[in-house]
C-alpha cells in the first residue's frame, strides 16, 4: 500500500529518533517516496546525513539558508501523510498551542495532507494532565496519533511513553492507506454548521453551532476515499482539501442545495444545526432602535431532513443528527421514524463536553432496525469515525 506514497517524517528531539533510521529505510524499502525534516534538536539524537542518505532526500532543518528557502507550505501540499515521530513533549505542545519557530512548525500549521504523530518521553511525562490535555487538543485538530507502547524507557524505568516500533509505524500507514481505499465510488452529502435567517441586513437568527462535527464527518469519509459534497452554513473552521465546499447562509439556501445534490449521493448526513423559523419578513434596511419592543413573526423554515426522506431511494442511507435537552431518546426515536431516515445520531446539551463549540463530543446512534450504538465521550475527529464505522455497518454494501 505505500508503493508511490510521499511520506513527510518529522524527527524531533527525543532519544527514540534512533529508531527513524529503521523506519525511513523500510519506508523506501516499501516503495514511498520520502523527505525528512528535522527540528534542531533533532541533530542531538541522529545525524541528519543518516536519514538524507537512507531517505535519498536531503534533509531539511532551516526555513532559510544563505541561498535556498524551504516552502513549507509546498512540503505540506506534497506529502500524502505527515509522520511526525518521535513527537517530543515540547514538540506536542506548540502543536497543541501552534507555536511557530521552526521549520517543522511551519509545515505542520500550514499542511493540507493527513498528519499522524508517535508520542515518546518518558511515563511520567506521558501521564502528566497537561500532556494529556495537549494529546486530546491535536486530537481534536484532525490529527491522528500512534499510541505509546509500555516498555523499556531512557530514564531506566518502565511503563506508558515508549514511542512505537517502527514496524508499528509502517502498519499503521500501511491500514491508513488501505482505509483510504474502502468507500472508493461512494458519493456523500454533508450539511454542516448553523443557518442564519436574516431580520434585516446586519441582524439574523442563529445558533452557535461552529460546523466542527461536520467538518469532522467530511475529513474522515474523505480519508476513505469517499466523493464528498460539503453544504456548510457559516463557518470559520478550516476545510480539508478535496472537499467540494457548497456555502450557503440560510435554511432555505441549504434547502435547495441539498435537493439538488442529493439525487446523485449514495449517503446523505444532515449534521448542521438548520434554523426551525425564520422571520415572515426581513427588513430591506437596518431596523432603529426606536422602540422599548420589537416583535418579530416567524415562520418555520424547510425540513431538509424529511423532504430527504421522502425523496430517498432504496440504495440511498440517509443520517440525521437530533440535539435535545430533555427526553432525548424519545425524541430521537421519533425523529428517526417520522424523517424516513435510517440513522439518527442524538446527542444531549446535558453531557459534560457535548453540544455546539466543543472540540469533543459524545453521541448515541439510533438505527431502523432497533439497534442502539453508545460511545463515550471523544475529540470530534474520533467520533467522526465511530459515525463512519456504524454507516458502514448498517448501508454499506
Amino acid at each position: 500500500m505505500l508503493k508511490g506514497k510521499k511520506i513527510l517524517v518529522g524527527v524531533t528531539g527525543s532519544i527514540a529518533a534512533y529508531k527513524m533510521a529503521t523506519t525511513v529505510r523500510l519506508l523506501i524499502k516499501a516503495g514511498a517516496e520520502v523527505k525528512v525534516i528535522m527540528t534542531p534538536s533533532a541533530g542531538n539524537f541522529i545525524s541528519p546525513l543518516t536519514l538524507s542518505t537512507l531517505s535519498k532526500n536531503d534533509v531539511l532543518q532551516q526555513l532559510a539558508d544563505n541561498s535556498s528557502w524551504a516552502n513549507h507550505v509546498m512540503l505540506g501540499r506534497w506529502a500524502d501523510v505527515m509522520l511526525i515521530a518521535p513527537l517530543s513533549c515540547n514538540t506536542l505542545s506548540k502543536m497543541a498551542t501552534g507555536a511557530c519557530d521552526n521549520l517543522l512548525m511551519a509545515v505542520y500549521l500550514s499542511a493540507t495532507c493527513p498528519i499522524v504523530v508517535a508520542p515518546a518521553m518518558d511515563e511520567d511525562m506521558w501521564h502528566h494532565p497537561s500532556t494529556q490535555k495537549n494529546i486530546a487538543a491535536v486530537q481534536a485538530y484532525g490529527n491522528h496519533v500512534i499510541p505509546v507502547n509500555n516498555g523499556e524507557l531512557a530514564s531506566g524505568l518502565s511503563g506508558d511513553g515508549r514511542m512505537a516500533e517502527p514496524e508499528q509505524l509502517l502498519q499503521w500507514l500501511n491500514d491508513f492507506f488501505l482505509k483510504h481505499k474502502t468507500l472508493a465510488g461512494k458519493k456523500v452529502l454533508i450539511t454542516a454548521g448553523p443557518t442564519y435567517e436574516a431580520i434585516d441586513p446586519v441582524r439574523f437568527i442563529g445558533n452557535a453551532s461552529s460546523g466542527k462535527m461536520g467538518i469532522a464527518l467530511a475529513a474522515e469519509l474523505h480519508h476513505r476515499g469517499a466523493g464528498v459534497t460539503l453544504v456548510l452554513g457559516p463557518s470559520s473552521q478550516k476545510i480539508p482539501a478535496g472537499i467540494d465546499v457548497v456555502n450557503v447562509r440560510s435554511a432555505k439556501e441549504m434547502y435547495d442545495a441539498c435537493i439538488k445534490i442529493f439525487q446523485q449521493t449514495d449517503w446523505a448526513i444532515m449534521s448542521a444545526a438548520v434554523a426551525d423559523y425564520r422571520p415572515a419578513v426581513a427588513a430591506g434596511q437596518k431596523i432603529k432602535k426606536n422602540t422599548d419592543t420589537l416583535q418579530l413573526d416567524l415562520v418555520k423554515t424547510e425540513d431538509i431532513l424529511k423532504q430527504l426522506g421522502t425523496m430517498k431511494k432504496d440504495h440511498q442511507c440517509l443520517v440525521g443528527f437530533a440535539l435535545e435537552t430533555n427526553n432525548e431518546k424519545e425524541y430521537a426515536l421519533k425523529k428517526l421514524d417520522s424523517k424516513n431516515a435510517d440513522l439518527i445520531v442524538l446527542n444531549s446539551l446535558n453531557d459534560a463536553g457535548a453540544g455546539f463549540g466543543y472540540d469533543s463530543n459524545k453521541i448515541t446512534i439510533f438505527d431502523k432496525k432497533g439497534g442502539e450504538h453508545h460511545f463515550d465521550t471523544k475529540p470530534k475527529p474520533a467520533v467522526a469515525a465511530d459515525i463512519v464505522n456504524t454507516i458502514i455497518s448498517y448501508c454499506h454494501e
